[in-house]
């Protein structure tokens, strides 16, 4: 398995409502220092249909405009699922804090396993 396909497996854990920053995606892929690839993928699709609104920078920050066919389709998507976005100096933002998936020990146990069956 590719570091593409894990990555979409973990996009679609995030659950609705939650965010999830490029690095802790990449960490859960088991490649922490990989969170520029994991934009990459994003952009280019290569992790496949994935909730890719979901996926925010390290500071909250709405950092995916470029994958989305409306300037501001991240923020509409975002405020559907319940998440409060914000406009900061630097852009829209959400609250890491409140909206932040915190994932757990035993989901990133679960997908190191299942990573390792697909090898």
């Amino acid at each position: 398995m590719d570091f593409y396909q894990k990555m979409g497996l973990v996009c679609r854990r995030i659950p609705e409502g939650t965010v999830a920053t490029y690095g802790q995606i990449a960490l859960l892929c088991q490649k922490p220092r990989h969170a520029r690839q994991v934009g990459h993928g994003l952009k280019l699709g290569l992790a496949g249909k994935v909730p890719a609104h979901r996926v925010v920078n390290s500071k909250g920050g709405l950092s995916g405009a470029g994958y989305f066919e409306m300037p501001d389709m991240q923020k509409l998507l975002l405020e559907e699922e319940g998440v409060q976005v914000t406009l900061s100096t630097k852009g829209w933002k959400v609250d890491l804090k409140k909206y932040g998936w915190k994932n757990t020990l035993q989901e990133a146990k679960e997908l190191a396993v299942l990573f390792e069956k697909e090898d």
